[in-house]
């Protein structure tokens, strides 16, 4: 079984997805942004990016593992 993908070097690579910004973020455009593939290599996995540079890389993440770091975060440690 081969290791899953850990970035794109571009996130236009992710043809066809949503990027969803958080509800918080403000239009200073200082945020990052979500999307979820939905097929290719990168099918179930959360893709992040920066707003400020949309065609940018963008870094993989499981889903367990994104939940995991952004739990982390709301308890305002590191695990």
């Amino acid at each position: 079984m081969s290791a899953l993908p850990r970035k794109t070097p571009t996130s236009t690579d992710l043809r066809g997805v949503r990027w969803l910004r958080s509800s918080y973020s403000t239009g200073a455009n200082n945020c990052v942004e979500t999307a979820r593939p939905s097929a290719g290599p990168w099918a179930g996995l959360l893709a992040v990016r920066d707003s400020k540079d949309p065609a940018g890389p963008a870094l993989l993440f499981s889903p367990g593992s994104w939940a995991s770091f952004t739990a982390a975060i709301r308890r305002g440690r590191p695990r």
